[in-house]
């Protein structure tokens, strides 16, 4: 479009020149200023990550944030229930977002219901949460918790997700933005979320995989304090390493960033076929 648009201004056409430049701006502007997105987290409304995702999708719509008001890390897709209690978030003079006492899916329900009730959301986007969701890590996630809360609510969904340290922001950011671009201009596939984890280091490229193993293993509980009526206990985790070269746990542990789509359903279809054969009865 640049080297086009170029060729067009020469002597005679300044003035289409301008006019053009000025019709491009002003729809690309438009444009963007009506594609409505949520961000929402499950580390908390003041977590940086988020707020370097936000300022990324600024630049694509009108971005609007409802998040836990404190980190809810490992909340699936849990609600607090009982009555909601919201708090406005101002920074720097300029309402930031709302912080909302509650769970991740707390959280993506105000936004959505509350926030969106007259302009709803074309989009939500989870994240960047502060450590990997690939494998069956993202069951327990409330990053992609919030994020199939939106898909069962009916709005598609991204969630983002990094490694703890050695990752370049900007390169989760933008990968959630290529995502975002392609959505607007051809539309979001239906109760789907697209899952996006990028490791720490050198990168290799973007690996497309499905869920894959575990990553992280409980170990034990080990006792370190006890009263009579309390009982304290610090629980081990260990991380393995996925044999699964197929999987997005192998991709990412071997410095692929990940894309994988994941539904709501989790109906084993295998065994759906063979049930009828266990002839099972109302007793």
């Amino acid at each position: 479009m640049a080297t086009s648009i170029k060729s067009l201004c020469t002597s005679r056409h300044y003035l289409f020149c301008f006019l053009l430049l000025f019709a491009c701006a002003f729809t690309s502007t438009s444009w963007a200023q009506g594609y409505r997105i949520l961000v929402t987290n499950d580390d908390g409304v003041e977590s940086p990550l988020l707020a370097a995702l936000v300022e990324e999708l600024q630049t694509l719509g009108e971005v609007v944030v409802s998040a836990p008001r404190t980190n809810q890390s490992g909340s699936s897709q849990a609600s607090t229930g009982g009555s909601l209690r919201v708090e406005r978030i101002v920074r720097d003079g300029q309402l930031f977002g709302y912080g909302v006492i509650g769970t991740p899916a707390d959280a993506l329900r105000y936004g959505l219901l509350v926030l969106g009730k007259d302009n709803p959301f074309d989009l939500v986007v989870s994240g960047i949460n502060n450590g990997a969701n690939v494998g069956k890590v993202s069951h327990m996630s409330g990053t992609v918790g919030a994020a199939m809360q939106a898909v069962y609510l009916g709005v598609p969904a991204i969630a983002v997700s990094q490694d703890t340290s050695g990752v370049d922001t900007a390169v989760t950011a933008g990968l959630a933005a290529q995502v975002v671009r392609r959505y607007q201009a051809q539309g979001a596939p239906s109760g789907v979320v697209v899952s996006i984890n990028v490791p720490r280091g050198e990168l290799k490229g973007v690996a497309i995989r499905p869920m894959g193993d575990s990553y992280l293993s409980v170990g034990q509980y080990d006792l370190i304090s006890e009263t009579a009526q309390i009982l304290e206990y610090e629980r081990t985790r260990s991380v393995d390493q996925s044999q699964d070269s197929t999987s997005d746990t192998w991709a990412y542990q071997n410095a692929y960033a990940t894309v994988t789509p994941l539904r709501l359903d989790w109906t084993d279809y295998e065994l759906l076929e063979l049930l009828p054969d266990w002839q099972l009865t109302l007793p």
